[in-house]
């Protein structure tokens, strides 16, 4: 199992102290953060796409290309790139060059994302939500096979063959297709036989159990190899000392966070109680002492029927640098090397 980080650059204030950090050394902080990864052994790190004022990921490719000129071996990728807002001429280019710049590390996890902001920004209409993903996926995916590309599309102006360069390293950059909780979405990533990202930041993991099957079992159908039928998961993680440590930490950027885009969404405030109950076994919340978290991502894999990756998302609680970092050192030297051993044992 590949073991990652993904991060959306969040700026807010420091919950506990009310202290901010400028956008600039934010910035300078999460090139440290991935250069920590690297240098600890973490697979992958993720930067998400976000238009709002609390996150510095608008342009995420930017900021990986900068990661790659800092580090080594750790695969870098978006998380999600929304392609239902963007070109994806444009989205080809950027990662073909991300790739040429890390050497054949860059990735790419596209989706629909779970914000509306972009569509506005960009001119787009939310009823065609579904079918300018559907249509502009299908395009990214011919981009990847040869340069000249023959296209027609409603939402964007057609291809005659023009050439799309650069070509990457990599033939193809990996896509792996994010999701959420609808059927439809499984059941494409099958039939396409992309690698699937399923985001879970609440509930119980286990209940996503019968969309991956769905997953799986539309790959195969379409002709796909199962080795071919990569699952991951994204989902709010972090590590400390101890479990108590890990929880008083984590607890109130997280509550902040949650509670504001409640009150976007419909949602009640988040209450310690509620906090408390994802931490549990069988909760979303994988946020504990290194043991714990370990046993919980062990749990997952075994409850899914096997997770091929596990991106930590931390940035969320706006925590302090030095808390992020200390928790990336737990992860590369105390948690991704326990669960490596226990699979290796178990396989």
């Amino acid at each position: 199992m590949q073991i990652g980080i993904d991060s959306f650059v969040a700026t807010d204030a420091d919950p506990l102290t009310g202290k901010t950090v400028s956008p600039r050394q934010r910035v300078a902080d999460l090139l440290e953060e991935i250069e920590l990864a690297d240098q600890v052994g973490l697979d992958v790190f993720g930067i998400g796409e976000h238009h709002r004022e609390e996150y510095l990921d608008s342009a995420p490719a930017v900021l990986l290309a900068a990661a790659a000129a800092r580090t080594k071996s750790i695969r870098l990728t978006s998380a999600v790139t929304v392609l239902s807002a963007a070109d994806p001429v444009r989205v080809f280019q950027q990662f073909a060059t991300l790739d040429l710049v890390s050497q054949g590390r860059a990735e790419m996890v596209v989706g629909r994302g779970s914000f509306i902001e972009s569509f506005p920004l960009f001119g787009l209409a939310l009823e065609d939500y579904d079918d300018l993903f559907v249509e502009k996926l299908g395009l990214l995916l011919k981009l990847q096979e040869k340069p000249n590309v023959n296209w027609t599309g409603k939402h964007r102006p057609a291809l005659s063959g023009q050439g799309v360069y650069p070509r990457p390293i990599q033939n193809p950059v990996p896509i792996w297709l994010g999701v959420g909780g609808t059927p439809q979405s499984f059941a494409r990533a099958g039939r396409l036989g992309l690698p699937l990202m399923v985001a879970i930041i609440g509930g119980e993991p286990h209940r996503f159990r019968p969309l991956i099957d769905l997953y799986r079992k539309s790959g195969e159908e379409a002709g796909h190899s199962p080795e071919t039928l990569k699952v991951g998961l994204h989902c709010l993680g972090y590590a400390a000392n101890s479990d108590i440590q890990a929880a008083e930490e984590f607890f109130p950027g997280y509550a902040r966070a949650f509670t504001a885009i409640g009150k976007e969404r419909g949602w009640p405030p988040v209450t310690r109680p509620h906090f408390d109950s994802l931490l549990g076994p069988t909760g979303a919340l994988h946020v504990g002492g290194p043991g714990s978290v370990v046993e919980k991502v062990l749990r997952q894999h075994e409850a899914l029927g096997g997770i091929d990756r596990f991106s930590f998302q931390m940035s969320v609680a706006s925590l302090p640098h030095g808390q992020l970092m200390r928790a990336i050192e737990l992860l590369g030297t105390l948690v991704a090397p326990a669960i490596r051993k226990e699979l290796a044992i178990d396989g």
